[in-house]
């Protein structure tokens, strides 16, 4: 089973500098609840840590991430593999007419392991809460 959500959040900040966020592997890994810990080697490249709260997986799960395509400040495709599951997300920003943005978000998890796709069935939508939050955090805007 693959799990597929899209979301978008929008803010009123220009693309520019929404993108400073999005772009910045530490922020994002920073705002998504099951990640332990990340290493950035500064080449688009990434291994986040995950600790999943899932019975059969009792340690933590090394996830290698690659920024696959960027378009700045508009556009920015990821991949993640580890032996548990592969994972793509997809931001892009689009300007507003007032000036805003619109953050689209587009993410598809396949489990590769019993109960990986059932957590993130459940609780995907909430970690882009959690990006929406660290967003409006980093943007000084109210939460």
């Amino acid at each position: 089973m693959t799990v597929r959500v899209e979301q978008t959040i929008r803010v009123s900040a220009p693309p520019e500098r929404v993108w400073e966020f999005i772009a910045d592997p530490e922020k994002r890994a920073r705002s998504i609840s099951v990640v332990t810990d990340w290493e950035d080697r500064g080449d688009g490249t990434s291994t986040w840590f995950l600790r999943l709260p899932i019975p059969v997986i009792d340690r933590t799960v090394q996830v290698d991430t690659e920024d696959v395509e960027r378009r700045p400040p508009e556009y920015v495709r990821f991949v993640g593999k580890s032996k548990v599951m592969r994972v793509q997300g997809e931001h892009e920003l689009e300007a507003t007419e007032d000036g805003g943005t619109a953050l689209h978000n587009r993410f598809v998890v396949d489990g590769r392991f019993p109960g990986v796709e059932r957590f993130f069935k459940r609780n995907l939508g909430g970690e882009i809460d959690n990006l929406e939050t660290a967003l409006r955090e980093d943007l000084g805007m109210e939460v």
